[in-house]
């Protein structure tokens, strides 16, 4: 049986050798179906991968973490007068973003956030602007880029030093004309040298105004223990400190100061925490476990919330399905164009040799002699064809990346496919023209002219 194979193999290779010409058209409809298939799985996948790493950054592998600043009405009627009582949360603070990076499996980055309203004075100028203090995870989750300058030291940042990077919109309006870099500008009570600018954020003035956006060239961002050392820092006020406060003005019949009311108001030492996850698969999960471990933390009051992207993460997972369905297509039609070039050619050929397959047959050969040589000859070309279309789909796509600047990703997976999907073309294609050959009558083919 191995000889018999082996014999047919040999007579597909000869045949195949000794008519090139009629080989390489043959395989020309295999080679360009492979060569598509390569390229659009290259392009499609390094699109499919910009648009999954755009949505991404607007944040869809993100979870934010918000105090509850003030409870409603249901909150309260949802505790009892003795729960309430013996009831005391530390807030939102930095302890917890640590626990939870270093404890919760599969983030990736957590930033806390502390956000003052403060006056910028320099060059006798004065304007009011919002002080941000982030670690330098913040400038990644939220797509900052530096114009200039660098991000914060781990000394900057572990000593709360008084440096700052500043919006774009802040050197235009105190440092148009020299470079801000290790310039100083009065934030507050506090003067902190400029180490870095960010690049613009396009907001236009209707948004700002209309959808209540903040305008980010506007913000001062200081490393987050700058804030806690140097500003502000709302966990050292004690709740037996505002009952006290209160008190004391109720006994004094006066009116609490903006930053008592403020501090009695919002005890939470950070305002904003995003935990960045790995795989946006896990989101709920870790969404889940953070909310537990919050809730133990903060003794069983949940003065807290969170948000998952539930809409982006259902966007991503569209996305994913529509590529998939354009690219199975795409390359199915491809290849399908290929397969029927060889079905034809192979025809064809089937017609030219009606002399040799009957002189075969008068001299012993079996039909399914004929079959298999027939089908051997399918099989090696679109075999070789596969292997020079493949070569030919990379150099595509690489010629396209280069020239229009769109990326491409070549996987392992993509060239095994294309080969198996060449091979088993040529063996589905070649059935047909193989059986027309091992059913021509000997006799007839022998006289055939």
């Amino acid at each position: 049986m191995i000889e018999k194979i082996f014999a047919n193999f040999s007579l597909a290779l000869e045949a195949v050798l000794a008519n090139k010409l009629r080989s390489l058209l043959t395989a020309l409809g295999i080679i360009f179906g492979v060569a598509a298939v390569i390229a659009m799985l290259g392009i499609g996948a390094g699109a499919q991968q910009e648009i999954l790493d755009q949505i991404r950054l607007i944040g869809v592998n993100n979870i934010v973490i918000s105090p509850v600043v003030e409870q409603t009405e249901e909150d309260l009627q949802a505790e009892t007068v003795s729960t309430k009582k013996n009831k005391f949360s530390p807030g939102l603070s930095l302890a917890d973003a640590e626990s939870i990076e270093s404890i919760i499996p599969g983030i990736a980055k957590v930033s806390p956030e502390i956000i003052l309203d403060k006056y910028l004075i320099t060059n006798g100028i004065r304007r009011s602007a919002k002080l941000v203090g982030v670690n330098n995870y913040y400038f990644d989750i939220s797509n900052f880029q530096l114009a200039q300058g660098e991000l914060f030291s781990e000394r900057q940042m572990r000593n709360g030093d008084r440096v700052c990077i500043i919006g774009k919109g802040i050197q235009t309006r105190f440092f148009s004309e020299q470079d801000p870099i290790d310039k100083n500008i009065k934030v507050g009570n506090q003067w902190l040298r400029i180490v870095g600018v960010l690049e613009s954020r396009l907001i236009t003035d209707e948004n700002i105004s209309r959808l209540g956006i903040r305008d980010y060239n506007m913000d001062v961002y200081v490393p987050i223990n700058t804030v806690l050392i140097r500003y502000r820092d709302r966990s050292l006020i004690t709740q037996a400190k505002i009952e006290a406060a209160k008190q004391r003005n109720r006994d004094e019949g006066e009116e609490a100061s903006a930053t008592e009311m403020e501090e009695q108001r919002n005890y939470h030492q950070i305002d904003r925490l995003v935990v960045q996850t790995k795989e946006t698969s896990t989101l709920s999960r870790v969404a889940e476990v953070a909310s537990r471990m919050l809730e133990r933390r903060h003794f069983g009051m949940v003065d807290f919330q969170i948000t998952i992207p539930e809409m982006l993460i259902k966007q991503q997972q569209r996305t994913n399905q529509i590529f998939n369905i354009v690219l199975g297509a795409l390359a199915g039609i491809s290849l399908l164009v290929g397969g029927i070039g060889i079905m034809n050619i192979m025809l064809a050929s089937v017609m030219e040799r009606i002399k040799e397959i009957g002189l075969r047959l008068a001299v012993g050969a079996q039909k399914t002699d004929i079959i298999g040589q027939f089908l051997f000859e399918a099989i090696l070309i679109s075999i070789t064809g596969g292997i020079v279309g493949i070569i030919l789909g990379i150099l595509i796509a690489m010629s396209i990346s280069q020239i229009a600047d769109i990326p491409t990703v070549i996987t392992s997976f993509s060239i095994i496919l294309s080969f198996g999907v060449a091979a088993t073309v040529g063996l589905i294609f070649g059935i047909a023209p193989a059986r027309r050959a091992a059913n021509q009558d000997p006799i007839t083919s022998l006289r055939y002219e």
